[in-house]
Parts: structure tokens; C-alpha cells; sequence
């Protein structure tokens, strides 16, 4: 049956049907064929897929991210980080990246982020002389920082999956977050030097005094909600549904640019978002399921093992197979497959299981910016009117940077791990993982 689920999966993804469907469809297929009395259990393990509390938070940071793009938050966090990095050469992108930042700290998905920021950011920056590729391919990057900064959608679902604190990968993510946010700025500056472009961007910039007091409500929001969460005042599942409650006022009360007439199609919207992951996590968790009775997951640990005979190279070799991965199967389906295969392997190598979920988020955010199912890339490809492959080229860049940052991530665990070692009071990291050998002898 093994062979069968495999198989009739791959052949969904290479005639196009979606990720769930193909999922899905290849174990009711695998049950109809070796064992059709047992099919009863497929509305059983779908349901069980999705009947775990922390699920919830999903489609509340959904509607929090919709509320904030049509209430007005989303165009002061813009005009703010203007106002911090925007007078500097090529500091309409870093502006770009740095609003990313900040609204990733609220919404949990990069989608979200695209539409809510790409639609005021990528005719700015068009605007402003950027090629209309670049400026959509800089806002599919920055956008990926939507599921690295804390709270994430994939984080929970990650700790859902392989049963670990969904709290400390929402410690874990503020330092990876904030390294790979910092190193696009760096870069897309240099990069605007090397051009000679952003020479104006910072026409048109309020001052900061002025973006602050516009922007107070919304920079409260992560503060409230974030600071909630890592002090003990409620739940990430319960922060959601807070993230909800603020936007909503914030934007019919106080900024009054969200009217009740807008609440239909911002409901609609996240409605239709939400049931897609819950229906990929569903049909993942029907297929997990089948491969685990199949015993799947161990005979891959003991390959594992016996193959990759380091810390190091294990590491090396989940992060080039992620990679791959990441590019046909989206990373919620993705990490609901493969966090409870990979988990207990990289634990028997001693592996913290929150540094390990960092290097898989962090992985499979790579594949929203990589072809051909990046989904940062059709959103940013649809707000900037433009085809896939007029970003391609402009995309590269910024797939090395993040692919540098990964290695870091993933050779130096202190990166995830020290500030949630301070946090929740853990022993510390010792020394950072070393480097892969060159070679891989028998032991």
C-alpha cells in the first residue's frame, strides 16, 4: 500500500490536482484497493486531524491580517517604517521589509502579509523607478517573514504535529526572524548602491514623530499580543482571537476606515483561506496516519541513521530534501507529513526539537518564494499585474540570502534557542553545532 499511496500522490501533483486533493485522494485510494473495510476510518482520521484546540488560532490570525489590511493598519505600519529607514539610499525596499516585519508580528501568514503591504508597497516602489520584478519579487521575500516572526501559522502547526511547546517556537522564531529581516535590509541597501537606484526614496516621508503618533495603534498591536503571549496572560490560541477583537476596533472606532458594510467580504475572505489549510491539514493527516500504520516513519529514521551518521550531516541532508520538498508541496501539508517522520530522528541525534522546527519553518518558508507553487509569488505576481516569469530572474538574489541565513539557523542552534533557553529557564546551548565533515567514513 505503501508504494500505492506514493504513487498515485505524485501522479496528482504532476497533473496539477491540489496538494490536498492528491493527498487525500491517494490514501482513500491505498484503502480502497488493499483493505476497503478499513475505510470507515477516513472521516475518523480527517476529523482527528483537525479536532486539536491550537488548530483554532488559524483562522482567527487570518481575519486579524484581512481586518488590518482594509482598517488602515497596514498603511501606518508602512508610512512608519518610511519614516525609520526611508531617507536612506534604497530605502523604500528596506521600508518594505521592515513593514513586513512588523505586520508578521500580528498576522502569522506571509499571503496575508503580500496582499495587505504589496498593495501599497509594489506601486510605490514602481513608482519610484524599480522594475515592476523586482519590486514584486522583494515583497514574495519579505512576505516569507510572515510564517518566521512569531506568531506563525506554520509554528503551531509544527508544534500540533511533533508535540512540542507551541510557546517556545513562538521564542524560538524572534531571533531567526529578526537575523533573516535584518540581512534582506542590508542587502536590498548594498544593492540599491550597486544600482544606483532609491536616490528619492525618501520623498514624500513623514517624520517619525509623526508616523509614530499615526502609527501608535497599530505598532500597540504586536505589543499587546506578543506580550500576552510570552507573559503568561493568555494563549497563542487565545492571542488570535485578541488579535481579532483589537483590529476590529481599531479600525471601526478609532481609525473609522473599516465600516461594517467592508465585514462581508473580510469574513468571506478568511473563511475561504482558513477552510483550504484545514482541509490540507485534514487530508495530511489522513495520509500521515496510513503511512505511519505502514511503518514508514521508522524504516526512514533507521535509513537515516544508518546513512547520515552525523548531527551535521543529517542536518545537511533534511535541509537540501526540505528544499526541494518546499517547491511542490505546501508547507502547511508538508510539515503535518514530515514533522512526526523527521522529529524523532533528529532527537535520537540529539537534536533540540525546537531548534529542529526552526530549521523546518524557516526551510519550507523558502519554498512561498521558490517555482513552480510559490504561493508568495502568484499573490505578489497578482498585485503587481505581472506574469511568473518576469520575477524570476529578480528572485534569486534573495532565495541565497535566506538560504545563507538558513545554514546559520541550522549550524548554530544558540541563534533559536538562547532566548528561549532565558525564557522558559532551559539549559543552555553549549557550543554551536560544527560544520559537516568532508567525508562520511564507516563507523
Amino acid at each position: 500500500m505503501s508504494l500505492t499511496l506514493l504513487v498515485t500522490m505524485l501522479l496528482g501533483f504532476a497533473f496539477s490536482i491540489s496538494i490536498a486533493v492528491s493527498i487525500g485522494g491517494s490514501a482513500i485510494l491505498g484503502l480502497a484497493i488493499f483493505d476497503n473495510s478499513k475505510l470507515v476510518l477516513v472521516p475518523k482520521e480527517m476529523f482527528s486531524a483537525i479536532d486539536k484546540f491550537p488548530l483554532a488560532a488559524i483562522p482567527f490570525f487570518i481575519l486579524a491580517g484581512n481586518l488590518m489590511e482594509t482598517g488602515g493598519i497596514s498603511r501606518r505600519l508602512v508610512n512608519f517604517a518610511k519614516s525609520l529607514v526611508g531617507g536612506v539610499q534604497g530605502g523604500l525596499p528596506m521600508t518594505c521589509v521592515l513593514t513586513c516585519m512588523i505586520f508578521a508580528a500580528v498576522s502569522g501568514s506571509s499571503v496575508a502579509t503580500t496582499f495587505a503591504i504589496g498593495s501599497i508597497l509594489i506601486p510605490a516602489l514602481i513608482k519610484h523607478g524599480y522594475p515592476v520584478g523586482y519590486a514584486a519579487a522583494l515583497q514574495a521575500t519579505s512576505a516569507e517573514l510572515g510564517v518566521i516572526i512569531p506568531p506563525s501559522i506554520p509554528m503551531i502547526l509544527f508544534g500540533v504535529a511533533a508535540e512540542v511547546s507551541i510557546g517556545e517556537l513562538f521564542i524560538a522564531g524572534v531571533v531567526p526572524g529578526l537575523l533573516i529581516g535584518g540581512v534582506l535590509m542590508l542587502f536590498v541597501h548594498l544593492w540599491c548602491r550597486f544600482k544606483g537606484l532609491g536616490k528619492t526614496d525618501g520623498d514624500g516621508r513623514l517624520s517619525v514623530r509623526q508616523a509614530m503618533v499615526e502609527a501608535g495603534w497599530a505598532l500597540l498591536m504586536p505589543v499587546i499580543i506578543l506580550g500576552g503571549i510570552y507573559g503568561g496572560i493568555f494563549t497563542p490560541t487565545e492571542a488570535s482571537v485578541v488579535a481579532v477583537f483589537y483590529a476590529l476596533i481599531v479600525g471601526l472606532v478609532i481609525h473609522r476606515e473599516l465600516e461594517f458594510k467592508h465585514l462581508v467580504a473580510v469574513f468571506k475572505k478568511s473563511v475561504l483561506s482558513s477552510a483550504v489549510i484545514m482541509f490540507i491539514i485534514a487530508n495530511a493527516g489522513l495520509f500521515a496516519f496510513l503511512i505511519t500504520r505502514a511503518g514508514i516513519p521508522e524504516a526512514i529514521g533507521v535509513w537515516l541513521k544508518e546513512v547520515l551518521q552525523s548531527p551535521a550531516w543529517f542536518l545537511l541532508g533534511v535541509n537540501a530534501a526540505l528544499f526541494v520538498i518546499g517547491m511542490f508541496i505546501e508547507t502547511s501539508a508538508a510539515i503535518i507529513v514530515l514533522a512526526p517522520i523527521l522529529v524523532p530522528v533528529a532527537v535520537f541525534f540529539g537534536i533540540d526539537p525546537i531548534h529542529f522546527g526552526m530549521i523546518m519553518v524557516v526551510n519550507l518558508a523558502l519554498g512561498m518564494i521558490t517555482p513552480p507553487f510559490g504561493v508568495n509569488l502568484f499573490a505578489a505576481c497578482t498585485v503587481a499585474k505581472i506574469s511568473l516569469d518576469r520575477i524570476i530572474g529578480h528572485l534569486l538574489p534573495f532565495v541565497l540570502v535566506i538560504l545563507g541565513c538558513l545554514m546559520l539557523i541550522t549550524y548554530i542552534p544558540a541563534i533559536s534557542l538562547t532566548l528561549r533557553d532565558i525564557v522558559f529557564n532551559k539549559a543552555p546551548v553549549v557550543a554551536p553545532m560544527p560544520a559537516p565533515a568532508p567525508a562520511i567514513g564507516p563507523q
